[in-house]
């Protein structure tokens, strides 16, 4: 197991600053001016992620869970003793969204306007979150260039 000191000083380390220490708001939230990292230290949660009719996930002690801006999350379980770590990337600063009227165009904008990391906030520089959203951006730009 990984105690909330060491998530916090590994996130920290790899320029996620850890902003806080709780559980997962039971309601669809997103986040549109920043990505997240959760660091889980106890328990287990089942995690919806995309909505509504999103995914659902199950992940404990020691899972690091990587959500890009935009992407809805809620909980829809836990455990009796479930916490987590939240981290950002350093310089982003996270915003709560609900899916309200008015929310968008301009929560559409500021997630087109988050810049990926830099870094894992787990593995570092090298890590595969950089490579995967490397390889995402890639495969975006030539989608877009053979339109």
């Amino acid at each position: 197991m990984i105690s909330p000191e060491r998530f916090e000083s590994v996130f920290a380390r790899n320029g996620w600053p850890a902003a806080w220490r709780n559980g997962l708001f039971d309601r669809h939230h997103y986040h549109s001016s920043a990505h997240e990292a959760l660091g889980i230290y106890s328990g287990w949660v089942r995690g919806c992620f995309g909505g509504p009719g999103g995914e659902i996930f199950e992940a404990g002690a020691g899972d690091v869970i990587i959500i890009p801006a935009g992407v809805s999350h809620c909980n829809k379980g836990q455990s009796s003793d479930f916490s987590v770590v939240g981290a950002y990337p350093a310089g982003q600063s996270w915003d709560m969204k609900f899916g309200n009227p008015g929310d968008r165009p301009a929560a559409d904008q500021n997630i087109k306007a988050v810049p990926t990391p830099d870094s894992d906030p787990f593995f570092g520089s090298d890590g595969p979150l950089v490579s995967l959203w490397k390889w995402s951006a890639l495969s975006s730009s030539l989608k877009a260039g053979s339109s």
